[in-house]
Protein backbone atom coordinates (compact mmCIF):
# COMPACT_ATOMS: atom_id res chain seq x y z
CA UNK A 1 0.00 0.00 0.00
CA UNK A 2 2.93 2.36 0.60
CA UNK A 3 3.89 1.90 -3.24
CA UNK A 4 0.38 2.73 -4.13
CA UNK A 5 0.37 5.66 -1.81
CA UNK A 6 3.68 7.02 -3.45
CA UNK A 7 1.91 6.48 -6.82
CA UNK A 8 -0.46 9.07 -5.82
CA UNK A 9 1.57 11.30 -4.57
CA UNK A 10 3.69 11.10 -7.57
CA UNK A 11 1.20 11.68 -10.48
CA UNK A 12 -2.24 12.88 -8.40
CA UNK A 13 -4.02 9.79 -9.73
CA UNK A 14 -5.72 6.79 -7.92
CA UNK A 15 -4.83 4.57 -11.37
CA UNK A 16 -4.59 0.96 -9.58
CA UNK A 17 -6.62 1.69 -6.80
CA UNK A 18 -8.92 -1.44 -6.91
CA UNK A 19 -5.65 -3.47 -6.25
CA UNK A 20 -6.49 -2.63 -2.55
CA UNK A 21 -9.42 -3.49 -2.93
CA UNK A 22 -8.66 -6.89 -4.25
CA UNK A 23 -6.48 -7.57 -1.32
CA UNK A 24 -9.18 -6.72 1.15
CA UNK A 25 -10.88 -9.75 -0.72
CA UNK A 26 -8.32 -11.96 -0.68
CA UNK A 27 -8.24 -11.66 3.30
CA UNK A 28 -11.64 -13.04 3.83
CA UNK A 29 -10.82 -16.39 3.51
CA UNK A 30 -8.29 -16.30 6.22
CA UNK A 31 -10.41 -14.68 8.44
CA UNK A 32 -12.91 -17.61 7.80
CA UNK A 33 -9.97 -20.37 8.01
CA UNK A 34 -8.70 -19.03 11.43
CA UNK A 35 -12.28 -18.86 12.62
CA UNK A 36 -12.50 -22.61 11.67
CA UNK A 37 -9.24 -23.64 13.06
CA UNK A 38 -10.39 -21.80 16.30
CA UNK A 39 -13.48 -23.81 16.66
CA UNK A 40 -11.61 -27.04 15.75
CA UNK A 41 -9.38 -26.61 18.45
CA UNK A 42 -11.86 -25.60 20.73
CA UNK A 43 -14.16 -28.98 19.69
CA UNK A 44 -16.72 -26.70 18.85
CA UNK A 45 -16.39 -27.88 14.81
CA UNK A 46 -19.22 -30.23 14.04
CA UNK A 47 -19.23 -31.30 10.31
CA UNK A 48 -22.47 -29.77 9.42
CA UNK A 49 -20.36 -26.08 10.61
CA UNK A 50 -17.17 -27.18 9.15
CA UNK A 51 -18.66 -28.02 5.37
CA UNK A 52 -20.64 -24.67 5.96
CA UNK A 53 -17.84 -22.81 6.73
CA UNK A 54 -15.55 -24.92 4.18
CA UNK A 55 -17.70 -23.68 1.60
CA UNK A 56 -17.89 -20.01 2.43
CA UNK A 57 -13.93 -20.10 2.60
CA UNK A 58 -14.02 -21.76 -1.02
CA UNK A 59 -16.22 -19.36 -2.27
CA UNK A 60 -13.50 -16.56 -1.59
CA UNK A 61 -10.68 -18.41 -1.26
CA UNK A 62 -9.95 -17.63 -5.52
CA UNK A 63 -9.48 -13.91 -4.75
CA UNK A 64 -6.43 -14.56 -2.94
CA UNK A 65 -4.65 -15.38 -6.62
CA UNK A 66 -6.69 -13.02 -8.88
CA UNK A 67 -4.68 -10.51 -7.95
CA UNK A 68 -2.06 -12.40 -10.21
CA UNK A 69 -4.58 -11.86 -13.46
CA UNK A 70 -3.95 -8.26 -12.60
CA UNK A 71 -0.90 -8.29 -13.87
CA UNK A 72 -2.86 -8.25 -16.86
CA UNK A 73 -2.95 -4.15 -16.56
CA UNK A 74 0.66 -3.59 -17.00
CA UNK A 75 1.41 -1.03 -19.71
CA UNK A 76 3.05 2.31 -19.97
CA UNK A 77 1.43 5.10 -18.85
CA UNK A 78 2.38 8.61 -18.70
CA UNK A 79 4.69 9.90 -15.51
CA UNK A 80 5.34 6.31 -14.06
CA UNK A 81 8.36 3.81 -15.21
CA UNK A 82 6.38 0.53 -16.33
CA UNK A 83 8.76 -1.28 -14.04
CA UNK A 84 7.69 0.72 -10.77
CA UNK A 85 3.78 -0.60 -11.93
CA UNK A 86 5.59 -3.98 -12.19
CA UNK A 87 6.79 -3.80 -8.66
CA UNK A 88 3.17 -2.43 -7.63
CA UNK A 89 1.18 -4.96 -8.85
CA UNK A 90 3.33 -7.89 -8.09
CA UNK A 91 3.89 -6.57 -4.76
CA UNK A 92 0.10 -7.14 -4.14
CA UNK A 93 -0.32 -10.22 -6.21
CA UNK A 94 2.28 -11.87 -3.60
CA UNK A 95 0.82 -10.59 -0.62
CA UNK A 96 -2.94 -11.96 -1.79
CA UNK A 97 -1.13 -15.31 -2.86
CA UNK A 98 0.46 -15.75 0.56
CA UNK A 99 -2.41 -14.75 2.84
CA UNK A 100 -4.47 -17.25 0.20
CA UNK A 101 -1.69 -19.92 0.91
CA UNK A 102 -1.87 -19.17 4.54
CA UNK A 103 -5.65 -19.80 4.62
CA UNK A 104 -5.32 -22.83 2.34
CA UNK A 105 -2.74 -24.15 5.28
CA UNK A 106 -5.21 -23.51 8.25
CA UNK A 107 -7.94 -25.51 6.24
CA UNK A 108 -5.86 -28.28 5.22
CA UNK A 109 -4.82 -28.89 9.16
CA UNK A 110 -8.22 -28.66 10.11
CA UNK A 111 -8.98 -31.30 7.66
CA UNK A 112 -6.07 -33.51 8.14
CA UNK A 113 -6.42 -33.80 12.04
CA UNK A 114 -10.06 -34.48 11.92
CA UNK A 115 -9.58 -37.06 8.39
CA UNK A 116 -5.90 -38.09 7.88
CA UNK A 117 -3.01 -36.04 5.90
CA UNK A 118 -4.22 -38.41 2.88
CA UNK A 119 -7.87 -35.86 2.89
CA UNK A 120 -6.14 -33.09 3.54
CA UNK A 121 -3.79 -32.77 0.52
CA UNK A 122 -6.67 -33.64 -1.54
CA UNK A 123 -9.10 -30.71 -0.25
CA UNK A 124 -5.98 -28.63 -1.03
CA UNK A 125 -5.26 -29.39 -4.66
CA UNK A 126 -9.17 -29.81 -5.44
CA UNK A 127 -9.24 -26.14 -3.70
CA UNK A 128 -6.24 -25.22 -5.92
CA UNK A 129 -8.45 -26.58 -8.78
CA UNK A 130 -11.78 -24.85 -7.79
CA UNK A 131 -9.50 -21.42 -7.12
CA UNK A 132 -8.07 -21.71 -10.98
CA UNK A 133 -11.77 -22.20 -12.25
CA UNK A 134 -12.87 -18.97 -10.16
CA UNK A 135 -10.04 -17.11 -11.64
CA UNK A 136 -11.26 -17.75 -14.65
CA UNK A 137 -14.84 -16.45 -13.78
CA UNK A 138 -13.78 -13.71 -12.02
CA UNK A 139 -11.23 -12.45 -15.30
CA UNK A 140 -13.25 -13.20 -18.20
CA UNK A 141 -16.56 -13.89 -17.39
CA UNK A 142 -16.47 -11.22 -14.77
CA UNK A 143 -18.54 -12.42 -11.44
CA UNK A 144 -17.67 -11.83 -8.28
CA UNK A 145 -17.85 -13.82 -5.30
CA UNK A 146 -20.57 -11.76 -3.81
CA UNK A 147 -22.73 -12.84 -7.17
CA UNK A 148 -23.72 -16.06 -5.10
CA UNK A 149 -26.29 -13.79 -3.06
CA UNK A 150 -27.00 -11.23 -5.94
CA UNK A 151 -27.77 -13.46 -9.12
CA UNK A 152 -26.97 -17.47 -7.23
CA UNK A 153 -29.41 -18.76 -10.24
CA UNK A 154 -27.16 -16.80 -13.23
CA UNK A 155 -23.65 -17.89 -11.32
CA UNK A 156 -24.83 -21.27 -10.78
CA UNK A 157 -26.07 -21.92 -14.92
CA UNK A 158 -22.64 -20.37 -15.87
CA UNK A 159 -20.72 -23.28 -13.63
CA UNK A 160 -22.93 -26.02 -14.34
CA UNK A 161 -23.30 -25.39 -18.22
CA UNK A 162 -19.57 -24.66 -18.20
CA UNK A 163 -18.70 -28.25 -16.26
CA UNK A 164 -21.17 -30.19 -18.95
CA UNK A 165 -19.63 -28.80 -21.80
CA UNK A 166 -15.75 -28.55 -21.19
CA UNK A 167 -14.39 -28.32 -24.64
CA UNK A 168 -17.08 -25.26 -25.20
CA UNK A 169 -14.72 -23.12 -23.32
CA UNK A 170 -11.35 -24.00 -24.28
CA UNK A 171 -10.14 -20.38 -22.51
CA UNK A 172 -11.69 -22.04 -19.35
CA UNK A 173 -9.47 -25.18 -19.15
CA UNK A 174 -6.20 -23.24 -20.55
CA UNK A 175 -6.59 -21.07 -17.51
CA UNK A 176 -8.00 -23.13 -14.79
CA UNK A 177 -5.17 -25.60 -15.73
CA UNK A 178 -2.68 -22.73 -15.69
CA UNK A 179 -3.73 -21.27 -11.92
CA UNK A 180 -3.78 -24.39 -10.40
CA UNK A 181 -0.70 -26.04 -11.64
CA UNK A 182 0.97 -22.44 -10.89
CA UNK A 183 -0.59 -22.66 -7.26
CA UNK A 184 -0.25 -26.40 -6.72
CA UNK A 185 3.67 -26.06 -7.45
CA UNK A 186 4.05 -22.42 -5.20
CA UNK A 187 1.87 -23.97 -2.65
CA UNK A 188 3.90 -27.39 -2.24
CA UNK A 189 7.41 -24.96 -2.17
CA UNK A 190 5.82 -23.01 1.03
CA UNK A 191 4.46 -25.77 2.78
CA UNK A 192 7.64 -27.60 2.55
CA UNK A 193 9.40 -24.86 3.70
CA UNK A 194 7.12 -24.03 5.71
CA UNK A 195 6.78 -27.77 7.75
CA UNK A 196 10.49 -28.08 7.61
CA UNK A 197 10.77 -25.05 10.15
CA UNK A 198 8.28 -25.93 12.70
CA UNK A 199 9.99 -29.84 12.51
CA UNK A 200 13.31 -27.16 13.59
CA UNK A 201 11.25 -25.40 16.13
CA UNK A 202 10.06 -28.38 17.43
CA UNK A 203 13.96 -29.90 17.45
CA UNK A 204 14.57 -26.91 18.92
CA UNK A 205 12.09 -26.75 22.08
CA UNK A 206 12.82 -30.58 22.71
CA UNK A 207 16.34 -30.18 22.98
CA UNK A 208 15.66 -27.21 25.39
Amino acid sequence: MAIFLARVWYTDTWMYFFLNWNLLLAWAPLLLATIMRELAQRRLLPLALLLALSGAWLLFFPNAPYIISDLMHLAPRQGVPIWYDAMLIFSYAWSGLLVGFASLWLVQEVVTARFGAWVGWTVAMLSLLAAGFGVYLGRFQRWNSWDVLVDPIGLAREILYGLTHPWAYPKAIVVTLLFASFMAIAYSTVHLFAAARLQQIGRERTAS
